[in-house]
């Protein structure tokens, strides 16, 4: 009996040949090429006559290392495979049973193999389980054939869904079942599981991760019994990092994974007992509380009633316009000449102080007196101090200052950045180097960087800029995160010598920009300070017949700085002799000498009034929350999407962030019924004990009693105190054309809509439109909508009959020039979307 041997690439006699069965029951000959001992299998089919017939071959492990020959033959294997597939999908539909039929007895790929009950080799190839299949098709290519690369996609158990799923009688054990998207995942890993010789973990480097490798030891606990099992842990997703994470397996952390299971076992106990009391109470069914979530909505709702209960103060502030003296030359015929242009700029100086009190003034009139006054004084230059000021680069990035820059830079949410820095990670083909990862791991909180990196970055930044850009001594970064694991490091480019721009090509928009930003920064925390040449120059403003010796009736000042050495700031195209970027009132000023005479151009006072503190944005609530200590990289991203979709917290016009009306009195029932759970500093210090866990300092079990005592005793108080609360849906001036009453603004996934007040009696709806013609049609109005990620845009209400959208929010003013539509963007800058007119923007809170 003989069977194709892949290996031999001829049909080879079957060696020790056995009948065994597979899963689905056939019958399978099983046995060993009798040239090279690999293993072959033929599927045993029944004949008309009831015979048994063996038509079917089966592909054993390869080796590690391909000649170039072997490569041909796979690729020329490789491409008949694809091209039969596409021929087998153009069958008719009657064919449907041959073609399973020769799926299985043409048994030449991998897939197939999952399905058998026994070891694929004798040998066996390793198998290594990751998160992601992108993860694993990049990790694949570094490891060669006889690794089997598979993806867990995520975590394979989990806390039931309609459960409590927590022990609570029993130490808070934890009711773990494998989810019903991942049945087939575990079916197939399970199948790989069995014909491995050993195994590798090789799932994120956190406490999530750790926590997968441990279900995963747990689910395929029966076939890989008697095995190796390793765990291997790598920060980026290069060859040398995938080599040196699996010639250093190590054992799984337990530590790490009963922090995992702490947080999910607390989250769970909070989300679970608290969100269906507050249902209860408010009659409203989609409401949830979390252990987290919840403080961020308090840290939301607080500042959004700083803002309401601020009361704005007028102030108003004097500068003079001055400029060096000597800008009045004289002709030849000795005649005065005026006004020739100044080989200096003017600049502004500002008040700061009247005789020997500090400037401060509350009304227009009295500006307006002093203006008279100063608009009579003779100024000079009182003192002058110039001197160089050194600025150091801000460190690499972690999770929560990436996700604020790309906020604030790029336009960037908190999910989005995650997403497009994930595809980096996990690996892109950027062409010769074929799938590589572009970044180290995602999630951190530690600003450490490999010694292998630091010294590439200081080569490269020596070759591309020269030696004096590099710092006196390398760069190392202090911990200043609360609980930052340092064993992480920080979000780097795994090669400082492969530039954004020279792989652009083969990147997206998104991958290009978080890329680039990610690439600076590192490269920037790894060169010298910038110097700036700053000069402070004290002006006194004197009335006439004012005696020099005595101090001045009035002191301006003014600030200039100018770079003098990049540095740093030269990846970002800084050069010499910019002023700085980073203080708009630091701008350059000429050369001036103490007691230097000055020309005074003009007197300007201006109105100004104290403002509240801004509004949050996600970036701002995210620095927040790690400052207090709250949260862990992970957790950021999805708490800034869930307090959203939950309708606690809404975006208004430039990204900030807004409590609605239920996020007011889910908050203030939380506060007044659980004030631990939701506050920060006992919030702060659960993460702080969930940090001595992973570190193997106390016990989880020991934790969760602590906690849930006090807690079900608040619990308990609260199911009888907490008052039924209703929050009633805002009314409107809009009539339902249905049955004449007054129409409610209710909310749903894809937006806000009007709803009949007499609902479901009546169901009566309408959209609602921001009232602004739509410019395209001249026909609908203009309203709010969501696109499929959740962020708003503006567009006709006749779509799809019309198909006039805009990011931007649309005026009901029209345009001064054309008298088209203008619109408000995110930074507020107003434009009319004809090009005819826009203006400056307005400061928003």
């Amino acid at each position: 009996m003989q069977a194709h041997c892949p290996k031999c690439k001829i049909s080879r006699e079957i060696s020790n040949a056995q009948v065994v069965k597979a899963t689905n029951g056939k019958p399978l000959t099983r046995g060993t090429c009798a040239v090279c001992g690999s293993v072959l299998m033929r599927v045993i089919e029944p004949s008309d006559d009831g015979r048994q017939t063996v038509d079917a071959i089966m592909q054993p492990a390869l080796p590690l290392v391909e000649s170039r020959q072997e490569k041909t033959v796979a690729r020329e294997t490789k491409a008949s495979d694809e091209k039969s597939r596409v021929k087998k999908s153009t069958a008719p539909k009657r064919a449907t049973r041959s073609r399973r039929a020769r799926s299985e007895d043409d048994d030449l790929g991998e897939e197939s193999i999952s399905n058998l009950q026994f070891p694929i080799s004798t040998s066996g190839a390793a198998l290594v389980i990751v998160e992601s299949p992108a993860k694993a098709k990049t990790i694949s290519k570094f490891l060669g054939r006889n690794y089997r690369v598979r993806a867990s996609v995520g975590h394979i158990r989990d806390l039931p869904r309609k459960d409590l799923g927590v022990d609570l009688e029993h130490d808070f054990k934890p009711k773990y079942e494998i989810t019903a998207k991942k049945r087939d995942v575990v079916d197939e890993l399970r199948e790989y599981a069995q014909s491995a010789r050993e195994i590798y973990l090789a799932t994120d480097p956190d406490r999530e991760g750790e926590a997968i490798s441990w279900h995963l030891a747990a689910v395929l606990k029966n076939q890989i019994a008697g095995k190796p099992v390793h765990r291997v842990e790598f920060h980026e997703i290069t060859q040398d990092a995938i080599r040196r994470a699996f010639s250093h397996p190590r054992e799984l952390d337990m530590g790490r994974v009963d922090a995992q299971q702490a947080r999910r076992v607390l989250d769970r106990i909070v989300g679970y007992t608290i969100s269906p009391l507050l249902a209860k109470k408010m009659k409203k069914w989609t409401l949830s509380a979390g252990r987290v979530q919840s403080v961020a909505v308090r840290l939301v709702v607080e500042r959004e009633r700083e803002i309401q209960n601020f009361v704005a103060v007028e102030y108003w502030s004097i500068e003079a316009e001055l400029e060096k003296q000597g800008n009045t030359e004289t002709g030849k015929q000795g005649e005065s000449i005026s006004n020739l242009q100044s080989p200096f700029s003017p600049f502004r100086a500002r008040l700061v102080q009247v005789g020997d009190k500090d400037f401060e003034c509350h009304s227009g009139a009295e500006a307006l007196k002093l203006k008279e006054v100063l608009e009579k004084c003779n100024y000079r230059v009182l003192d002058a101090r110039r001197k160089d000021v050194t600025r150091n680069p801000y460190p690499p990035y972690i999770t929560s200052s990436l996700q604020q820059d790309a906020s604030r830079r790029l336009g960037f949410n908190p999910k989005r950045t995650m997403k497009v820095a994930q595809e980096l990670y996990e690996g892109i083909d950027v062409g010769e180097e074929a799938a590589v990862g572009l970044i180290t791991y995602m999630r951190t909180d530690s600003t450490n960087v490999a010694e292998a990196a630091q010294k590439e970055a200081l080569e490269y930044i020596e070759q591309k800029f020269g030696a004096n850009y590099l710092p006196p001594k390398p760069r190392v970064y202090a911990k200043k995160v609360a609980g930052a694991q340092e064993a992480h490091e920080a979000i780097r480019p795994t090669k400082t010598f492969r530039e954004p721009n020279a792989i652009r090509q083969h990147l997206d928009n998104d991958q290009f920009r978080l890329y680039d930003l990610i690439w600076k920064r590192f490269v920037a925390s790894q060169m010298a300070s910038a110097i700036f040449d700053t000069t402070a120059v004290d002006i006194e403003a004197n009335e006439a017949n004012h005696p020099i010796t005595q101090s001045p009736n009035y002191l301006f000042r003014a600030n200039g700085s100018i770079l003098k050495f990049a540095g740093y700031l030269a990846v970002y195209g800084r050069n010499v002799g910019d002023e700085d970027e980073e203080n708009d009132s630091d701008k350059r000023l000429p050369p001036l000498e103490k007691n230097e005479p000055l020309a005074l151009l003009g007197i300007y006072p201006e109105q100004h009034f104290t403002e509240p503190p801004p509004r949050y944005t996600e970036a701002t609530l995210i620095k927040a929350l790690e400052q207090h200590g709250i949260g862990r990289p992970s957790t950021y991203a999805p708490i800034m999407a869930n307090i959203q979709e939950r309708d606690y917290i809404e975006q208004i016009q430039g990204r900030r962030l807004k409590p609605t009306e239920l996020g007011f009195v889910v908050n203030d029932l939380l506060v007044a019924h659980f004030a631990e759970i939701v506050d920060l500093g006992f919030t702060a210090q659960l993460e702080e004990k969930l940090d001595a866990v992973a570190a193997g300092k106390e016990n989880w079990t020991k934790l969760m009693r602590e906690f849930y005592g006090p807690f079900k005793e608040t619990l308990d108080r609260a199911a009888q105190e907490m008052p039924i609360t209703i929050v009633a849906d805002e009314k409107t001036d809009v009539l339902c054309d249905l049955c004449g009453a007054p129409m409610v603004i209710k909310k749903a996934k894809y937006g806000k809509f009007l709803s009949c007040s007499r609902f479901p009696a009546c169901k009566g709806m309408k959209k609602i439109t921001t009232g602004v013609q739509c410019p395209k049609c001249k026909e609908g109005e203009l309203r709010e909508k969501k696109s499929k990620k959740g962020r708003v845009f503006y567009g006709c209400a006749r779509y799809p009959n019309c198909d006039f959208a805009s990011w931007d929010k649309p005026l009901s003013e029209p345009c001064p020039n054309c008298g088209g539509l203008l619109t408000q963007s995110s930074k507020n800058m107003i434009r009319c979307v004809n090009g005819d007119y826009s203006r400056g923007s307005v400061t928003a809170r």
